[in-house]
């Protein structure tokens, strides 16, 4: 994902001119922000693989289909009249373009080192942009009593890593950093990142499935995205089936949960490690 970690600057325009009904979120970041705070996008990109790879919050079907996140269909755009738009930082279309549609402003994943702080924050820079400071206060109240309630969940686990990967293909591995923005949902749950290898500003990075072999001792939870057929591909081979974390039945399975997402996606990945973890030594 070729974002940048700089916020750019917001255009021109009033909160109070603003009609919320009829924003429009070109990429799935901005999206969580809104719905943190009770806003449906009118206009979301590639719905698709948002359900595929996001998976929550769900998007009602009133939500119009805008195109490619790099490419959104700038002729629809244009028919829809957006009150304003909202993208990541440094991805898609430049912002010159856009603003021939209707005024706009990005928001960063990350800062490359905490990325669901850098979520917070933006949250907070959305809502007073919005007049949406009460929402966003019962938004991150609500975080915080989430993961709160959930630790206990995580008492009885000891001190085993746990290794968080997806199946990119038939020969990779997506893994999780300790940048990545499920890090300080794990800090808070005493949860080491077994990960200490290379990573990148998002907080992953792509390895070869057989690098995992070096992993004893750890749980291994693989985040799904509608591949089932290739998932069992991968677990009928031999190679996988002599992993350690397999042979010692510590290969746990997830929905989807969006890697590069804010604090909703936090919270999904928060229950989802409950609900295959939680109460578990």
């Amino acid at each position: 994902m070729a974002l940048s970690p700089l916020l750019l600057k917001m255009a021109p325009a009033r909160a109070a001119a603003i009609d919320p009904h009829r924003i429009v979120a070109l990429e799935w970041l901005p999206v969580e922000l809104m719905m943190a705070l009770g806003i449906t996008p009118y206009g979301v990109a590639d719905i698709p693989n948002y359900t595929l790879w996001v998976n929550e919050p769900k998007l009602p079907e009133s939500v119009i289909d805008i195109g490619l996140r790099t490419e959104p269909n700038l002729e629809l755009l244009t028919q829809m009249k957006p009150s304003y738009l909202f993208w990541s930082a440094g991805y898609g279309p430049s912002e010159e373009i856009m603003a021939k549609i209707a005024p706009g402003r990005g928001f960063s994943f990350s800062d490359g080192k905490k990325p669901l702080t850098m979520a917070k924050n933006s949250i907070h820079e959305m809502a007073q942009f919005l007049n949406r400071e009460a929402e966003a206060k019962q938004h991150l109240d609500e975080f915080d009593a989430l993961i709160e309630s959930l630790k206990p969940r995580f008492a009885r686990r000891g001190d085993r890593p746990l290794l968080m990967v997806t199946l990119l293909d038939a020969r990779h591995m997506l893994v999780f950093g300790k940048n990545c923005l499920f890090q300080e949902v794990l800090d808070n749950f005493g949860i080491r990142n077994a990960w200490e290898g290379e990573m990148t500003f998002w907080g992953s990075t792509a390895v070869g499935i057989d690098r995992l072999a070096a992993f004893r001792d750890v749980d291994v939870l693989c985040f799904d995205h509608g591949n089932e057929r290739e998932m069992q591909t991968l677990m009928a081979t031999p190679l996988w089936q002599a992993m350690p974390f397999v042979r010692e039945q510590r290969f746990l399975r997830a929905p989807a949960v969006w890697f590069y997402g804010a604090t909703l996606s936090a919270m999904h990945f928060a229950r989802v490690l409950d609900n295959v973890m939680g109460g578990k030594a």
